[in-house]
């Protein structure tokens, strides 16, 4: 029952951060939003969630993983209400913004509470194993969610969908799950300030950049801004007697590796699934129950994959296993990216979509388990398992902003047919997700260190 909640918790974040997107065309006419703010209903959320992880981990260190836990559901919950009621553009943002503060709660504490809920091992990996496939195929499983939603009641149901699914978690994880020892410290207020201010200046400078160009004095600004608070978030978390985030956790090429693996494969995941559905209904005439219906193949084969392939990685080897899914995921990615305003989804989509499936799928234990288990002290698993979520949830943002960015140049570039330029646009995005994804494969490469099959501790020694 603890992983139940835990899992479902997981997917309930996971499936948010996509579960909007079938849904915005009809959002946009039901608040009358511009095109600029439409694009802020899945950055407000995903900014948030990702400049508020880091804190949202130390917060479950210090006053118990299971309360942090119940308190995000809830709040997640409350904020879903408000936005499925929103009335106006402001309104709808701030519950976005909201439910991506809950969000921020709840993953850390999902980690944490797996590695310490389950014996290291065989049943550790097995509950990783669940987790990894409900990360991965939670945003397909979002998209035909939001499909459906979208087309048999109303938009608002995308958001009044979480609010018995959040309740029902909260009280679940409440019976079910033993609370964590507290760690004493105090919160780093100042270090989650300029970490989710520069993200959000970073991101918000590559989305205009799609619109402006590079010469625009709010993109420079943008950057600048960002440069300076980063610089000022690594003084803060240097001198902090309480880091928010423990520099330490840098410290090995092992872990540092891990995070640029997972900030570059999100950031492929998001675009992948942003500019396929962009394609599907405008080149292809798909409706939202049609969109969905076509990513159901990848989430059957990332959940079917990620069970299935729980316990290999310990006996191949965590880094061999991570290798060999990022390599599937970036040839699925080349073979996107030759789509043409032609390609039908029998012939050119349904084949690479299941490659990523079970690359995916095999990546997401390994990668989990190396950024979490054996990396740290308990005291610090939240802080350890907050940073991995939040390199994912940038990744995100960061990654589309860029893909977005690409997209604008080449489609401006391109002539022909509305459909032709708007597949050369896509077509050159997925080709730079590739390149995400090579560089991924890079980092296994040359900065990751394997123990070994069968071996559990899964950092160097000098990252400790």
């Amino acid at each position: 029952m603890a992983l139940v909640a835990i899992a479902g918790a997981q997917l309930m974040v996971v499936l948010d951060a996509t579960i909007v997107n079938v849904a915005l065309p009809s959002l946009q006419r039901g608040l009358g939003l511009s095109t600029e703010n439409l694009s802020w209903v899945i950055n407000a959320y995903t900014l948030a969630f990702g400049g508020l992880l880091l804190l949202g981990g130390r917060v479950g260190d210090v006053a118990g993983r299971r309360r942090v836990l119940v308190i995000g559901v809830t709040l997640f919950a409350a904020s879903s209400l408000a936005g499925g009621f929103a009335q106006s553009s402001g309104w709808l943002l701030l519950a976005r913004a909201a439910q991506g503060l809950g969000a921020a709660a709840i993953a850390p504490a999902v980690l944490a509470l797996t590695t310490t809920t389950f014996t290291e091992g065989r049943e550790r990996n097995r509950a990783f194993g669940l987790l990894g496939g409900v990360s991965g195929a939670g945003a397909a499983v979002g998209l035909l969610a939001g499909g459906l939603l979208t087309e048999w009641a109303s938009w608002r149901w995308v958001f009044f969908v979480n609010v018995p699914v959040g309740l029902a978690l909260g009280l679940l994880a409440r019976f079910s799950i033993h609370e964590s020892p507290r760690q004493k410290g105090r919160f780093d207020l100042g270090g989650a300030l300029t970490s989710t201010c520069g993200m959000v200046a970073l991101v918000y400078g590559f989305i205009r950049v799609s619109r402006t160009g590079w010469n625009d004095g709010w993109v420079i600004g943008c950057f600048a801004v960002s440069l300076a608070l980063f610089i000022a978030f690594v003084v803060i978390e240097r001198r902090s007697a309480h880091p928010l985030t423990p520099l330490s956790l840098f410290a090995g090429p092992t872990r540092a590796g891990v995070y640029l693996v997972a900030l570059a494969l999100t950031g492929s995941l998001m675009g992948l699934f942003f500019f396929l559905t962009v394609f599907m209904q405008n080149v292809l005439s798909y409706g939202p129950v049609e969109t969905g219906l076509a990513f159901l193949p990848v989430s059957v084969t990332i959940l079917l994959t990620a069970a299935l392939t729980a316990n290999l990685a310990s006996r191949l080897g965590h880094k061999t296993s991570l290798a060999a899914g990022v390599t599937l995921i970036a040839v699925a990615l080349v073979w996107l990216s030759g789509l043409s305003a032609g390609s039908g989804y029998a012939a050119s989509l349904l084949g690479p979509l299941l490659l990523y499936g079970v690359g995916t799928g095999v990546v997401f234990t390994p990668l989990t388990v190396i950024g979490v288990s054996g990396a740290v002290e308990p005291g610090a698993s939240g802080a350890a398992s907050g940073l991995l979520n939040a390199t994912q949830q940038v990744g995100g943002a960061l990654g589309l902003s860029i893909l977005v960015t690409v997209y604008g140049a080449a489609a401006r570039g391109a002539t022909g047919a509305p459909a032709a330029v708007l597949t050369s646009g896509v077509s050159t995005a997925l080709r730079v997700a590739a390149i995400f994804a090579v560089g991924a494969l890079a980092a296994i490469v040359f900065m990751i260190r394997s123990p070994g099959p069968g071996r559990e501790t899964t950092t160097d020694r000098s990252s400790q």
